[in-house]
């Protein structure tokens, strides 16, 4: 049996993305960084770390991003344990989005990559 859960990224608040970049790719040991928007937030994927930049006031702290295969199972387990979805899923840049508080306070953000 293969798990649902296929990766896990950090998420970083960082002040300038572009001042983060470098240092990311370095530590990451890659040259790829993929850059993208978010509401009023700017993004960048580079390795496993999710760094943001903007008004990080205005949203849930989470813990990392969980990259799954299937949304699927994961709400299943997450309502028969009886965590709160904090945002309902919903389409992303890079795919389809679940963010949830588990009962031990910590909250995670669940995504399914686009095929």
């Amino acid at each position: 049996m293969s798990s649902n859960i296929q990766a896990m990224i950090a998420n970083v608040s960082v002040e300038n993305l572009d001042d983060a970049i470098p240092f990311y790719k370095e530590l990451a040991g890659t040259e790829e960084v993929r850059r993208f928007p978010y509401r009023e937030l700017e993004l960048a994927l580079v390795g496993p770390f999710l760094l943001y930049s903007g008004p990080v006031e205005n949203y849930v702290s989470q813990t990392a991003t969980v990259l799954v295969g299937s949304l699927d199972p994961v709400l299943d387990a997450l309502g028969k344990a009886g965590a709160e979805i904090l945002e309902e899923p919903n389409e992303v840049p890079n795919g389809t989005r679940i963010v949830a508080r588990h009962l031990d306070g910590s909250v995670f953000e669940y995504l399914q990559l686009r095929a």
